[in-house]
């Protein structure tokens, strides 16, 4: 008997796909495809929310594996309950980290150079110039330090940083250094000059980022957001923003999508993107990769790649 496989791609664009499989196309849509009772593989609609995520998944009696497209599983985990023992939940590690470590960069550096500005001065035919803050000799402190912080840190090596650091949830050590756990972030902090959040967001890491994290850190730094909104407590970043003390370039925010006539839009030193760290054309083909090799593997009966955990 075959089994259903939900691909939020139509099948026939992705290459490399294995037979024996029924697959279904669902991008998130009203209807579902099939019954999701006959679905042993779902690959989760790519941004369209959690609630979209987890409508068919107490359905799904027969599933055995779940894969996000997203290096984050927080979508997915308010619908884990309803999933009988055994299934895999695998993210999309791999497929984000060129992608969003570029953005991660390209916020840093217009930040810092003043690029918006520019751009505002430009539409006001002003020449602004003067003397800007560079990246080079800076001091930068990534907290979440799996494959996305390792990434943005290749891509940091060129601008001759004075120092970076490294946080993660535990201690380790890696070829370019000390990894620091979540613990020693009170004593790190007020020697960065640029505090990039890569982390994904946990019980323990939601409101990381309060009064308490934004006081330690030093007069003028750059606070960097390509992590999740609820990282960052908005209100107490509102604060050090309105006072000046503190610039910020958010990719993600909380509330998002950020509404009209929020006050964050328009707070003094923030650069703000609309969550597009992994939504670039290096998106689809390593989707589609990843897809092929994890239907492949599962085919086979092989381990899959990126188990983040096992339901029980």
């Amino acid at each position: 008997m075959t089994s259903d496989v939900w691909l939020p791609v139509p099948a026939a664009g992705i290459e490399g796909l294995p037979e024996g499989f029924d697959y279904r196309f669902w991008d998130g849509g009203q209807d579902f495809p099939a019954d999701p009772a006959d679905c042993a593989f779902y690959v989760v609609p790519y941004m369209k929310g959690p609630e979209i995520a987890v409508r068919p998944l107490a359905a799904m009696t027969s599933l055995r594996a779940v894969q996000t497209l997203s290096a984050g599983i927080d979508h997915v985990q308010p619908g884990l309950a309803d999933l009988h023992a055994g299934v895999h939940l695998c993210n999309a590690r791999g497929v984000h980290e060129a992608s969003t470590a570029e953005l991660t960069l390209a916020l840093v550096l217009a930040s810092l150079r003043g690029i918006p500005g520019f751009v505002h001065g430009q539409d006001k035919e002003e020449w602004r110039a003067g003397f800007y803050p560079a990246l080079a000799d800076k001091s930068v402190l990534i907290v979440g330090y799996g494959s996305i912080g390792a990434a943005i840190e290749d891509r940091l090596t060129p601008f001759e940083c004075a120092r970076v650091a490294r946080v993660a949830r535990s201690a380790r050590t890696t070829e370019r250094g000390p990894v620091h756990p979540l613990a020693d972030l009170p004593g790190l902090l007020p020697g960065a000059d640029v505090v990039i959040l890569s982390t994904p967001l946990t019980e323990e890491t939601q409101g990381l980022v309060n009064a308490g994290f934004l006081s330690r850190m030093k007069d003028g730094a750059l606070l960097v957001n390509v992590a999740r909104g609820p990282v960052v407590d908005t209100k107490a970043l509102l604060a050090e923003l309105e006072s000046g003390r503190l610039r910020a370039a958010l990719d993600v925010t909380d509330p998002e999508p950020l509404p009209a006539g929020h006050p964050l839009w328009h707070a003094p030193g923030v650069l703000i993107s609309p969550h597009v760290g992994g939504s670039t054309s290096a998106f689809m083909p390593r989707a589609k990769r990843l897809m092929a090799d994890q239907l492949t593997r599962f085919a086979a009966g092989e381990p899959l790649r990126n188990i983040v955990l096992t339901t029980y």
